[in-house]
């Protein structure tokens, strides 16, 4: 079979799978579970054996032309691709599998895997699409998904709002991106990924407004400032979702994308400029909103938001190196940014799927138990969750030797050579990381018990356990793949490696943030049922409370004193204007003609006679007129 057929199985089989699940077994939710996790088990397949095969190709066919513009249905499967495609893949099938205990007895599970499965048919389509138009038609699909399964508990109020957030939210960055798509077109004729790289090395102009608006698409879908405000209340959905979309791989689908357009930011520095500060101040915003969390999941989904803004401001951290010409399908264009973000996409996928599902794996075992301060003793309990999750935090604050402690070095150090304000900014926000996530993982498995739920907690089964030590795995090795494997070479030949002196001192910052931030933590946090922090400095802690509600409150001001008022004085205008005066008034004036014309209407020979002689002396006259 050849590797362009695998791909397009690949890509269909999800589809396939959603759509039999919503004809046939919306009331078989054992059957359509165990459909959906072998098509995410075809996924994996197809997307390791494309990717690790060397399989790298391109391939159109038209799909839609209006007059002289034809949209292409293509797949671009090149290094880059293969890396994301093998993400999405291992991690969209750990998920799956996760989820078969998890979602057990969930009345609407059918509903769920079939949401699932659209997902990864959405996903993969952003991944394997080879121009803009495609990618933007995925994107949506994407969003639609995202916000069935973050509804899926619809009858709880706070998930149905959480998804309209999502989903309006999400619409404020795409329309950006679809007005830069848009743009992009008519500067460059084409939207074609391949042809923008190669007119761009052409040496054509690029305004920095093209990829800016772009960049707009990844700020939604990325959840960076301003637009980052529906991640954490997403977290409203089941927690398999908040593992799969909003941890490890929708919400990198933003940096993914800056990836692909790539050559336009490199064509104008003043948009990675933009790109690199949004990064930073999303990287430390989100670690200092993290601190004050009390819900496990929401710890979560902050740190999330904390390293999607390590990854974007990597990207913005990026200088142009053009590669040699190569074999077909390599990147024509790759910065160290993009390598960097796209090695800490790949690290954080492991880690942070790991770290969801063992929240998971611990709410499902604390009978739904969210809160960190009424859990304690689970080390003890859940033994296997606890082995794995701390295999998970370990990697994400830099614990040298495991995954995060490679990617988050080439991030520091590439700021560190590059930008010293974004290097302080990123350094402190590991500090910061390092404190939440100790604070989270002493609060949770160690001292007694602190509620029922707590005290009564267990071990999931075989299908909850499996996920944790794959990811487990992947989270303490899948560094060393990246430095030493050659299966992605056009992405991880440009990650940036300190040598020399360079590397002593990014070493020693790796080491020194970590135990800074962690023995912060021990000595601040003994396990409890009140927060430590909140109860030694109340100032600080109503401080950082009140900074993570300050975008609601915009936002809320906004919509009440802003565009509410607009829309009353746009609905007031169009009852008076566009209601009473166009419409109602010609209606009237139509009306008053239609009853003159009625009233001539008399039936009498004589009038119709007079009538008749009026209209030939008008007619004459005019004629007379227009003749001399």
């Amino acid at each position: 079979m050849s590797a362009h057929c695998i791909a397009l199985i690949t890509l269909l089989a999800p589809l396939a799978s959603a759509a039999i699940i919503a004809l046939f077994l919306r009331r078989q939710g054992t059957l359509a579970a165990t459909l959906s996790t072998l098509t995410a088990a075809l996924i994996a397949a197809g997307g390791l054996s494309l990717a690790f095969t060397g399989a790298r190709f391109d391939g159109t066919v038209d799909w839609l032309t209006l007059g002289n513009f034809t949209l292409l249905l293509g797949i671009k499967f090149d290094d880059l691709a293969a890396l994301m495609i093998s993400v999405v893949g291992v991690v969209g099938l750990c998920v799956h599998v996760f989820s078969l205990g998890y979602m057990h007895d969930d009345a609407a599970k059918a509903r769920y895997f079939g949401g699932l499965s659209i997902f990864m048919f959405s996903m993969l389509g952003i991944v394997l699409a080879d121009n803009l138009f495609m990618i933007f038609i995925f994107w949506e699909l994407v969003g639609f998904s995202s916000y069935i399964l973050i509804n899926h508990y619809y009858e709880r109020q706070s998930a149905a709002d959480a998804s309209k957030k999502a989903f309006i939210v999400n619409r404020v960055g795409d329309f950006g991106f679809l007005l830069g798509i848009i743009a992009c077109y008519y500067a460059f004729g084409t939207v074609n990924l391949a042809e923008i790289t190669d007119k761009v090395q052409g040496g054509t102009a690029v305004a920095a407004m093209i990829p800016l608006l772009l960049f707009c698409g990844a700020v939604g879908k990325s959840a960076q400032v301003p637009l980052h405000v529906w991640l954490p209340d997403a977290m409203e959905g089941p927690t398999p979702v908040s593992a799969l979309i909003h941890a490890a791989t929708m919400v990198a689908a933003g940096i993914f994308m800056l990836c692909r357009i790539e050559p336009l930011f490199a064509a104008a520095p003043v948009a990675l400029t933009v790109v690199m500060w949004v990064g930073a101040i999303t990287a430390l915003y989100a670690a200092l909103c993290a601190i004050t969390q009390s819900d496990i999941k929401k710890v979560l989904a902050y740190s999330t938001l904390s390293q999607l803004g390590y990854m974007v401001a990597a990207f913005g951290l990026g200088r142009l190196d053009i590669l040699p010409e190569g074999e077909t399908g390599k990147l024509t264009f790759i910065t160290a940014g993009a390598a960097a973000a796209m090695f800490h996409l790949t690290t954080h996928a492991f880690f942070k799927a790991l770290m969801f599902l063992g929240s998971g794996s611990v709410i499902h075992g604390c009978h739904h138990e969210q809160d960190i301060f009424k859990m304690g003793g689970l080390a003890k309990k859940m033994k296997w969750t606890f082995i794995t999750f701390t295999i998970g935090v370990l990697a994400i604050i830099g614990m040298p030797g495991l995954a995060g402690f490679f990617s988050k070095d080439a991030i520091l150090y590439l700021a560190m050579e590059n930008n010293t304000p974004v290097f302080i900014i990123l350094a402190f926000s590991a500090v910061l990381t390092a404190f939440y996530m100790t604070r989270l993982w002493r609060l949770v498995f160690f001292g007694a018990p602190r509620s029922d739920a707590a005290s009564h907690a267990h071990e999931g089964g075989f299908s909850l356990v499996l996920p944790l030590i794959v990811l487990a795995i992947l989270s303490a090795a899948g560094g060393y793949t990246a430095l030493y494997g050659n299966v992605f070479d056009a992405v991880w030949s440009q990650i940036p490696v300190a040598h020399g002196s360079a590397h002593t001192t990014i070493l020693i910052v790796s080491v020194a943030v970590m135990v800074l931030g962690a023995g912060f933590a021990f000595l601040l946090y003994k396990p409890a049922s009140t927060d430590a922090l909140a109860a030694k400095s109340p100032g600080l802690f109503a401080l950082l409370a009140l900074l993570k509600e300050s975008f609601d409150a915009a936002y809320n001001w906004y919509v009440a004193k802003v565009q509410q008022r607009f829309a009353m004085l746009v609905e007031f205008l169009e009852r008076i204007f566009l209601s009473g005066l166009i419409i109602r008034g010609l209606a009237g004036v139509v009306g008053l003609v239609g009853l003159g014309a009625r009233a001539l209407h008399v039936g009498s020979l004589h009038a119709y006679v007079y009538w008749f002689l009026f209209g030939a002396a008008i007619l004459w006259a005019f004629a007379g007129g227009w003749l001399n």
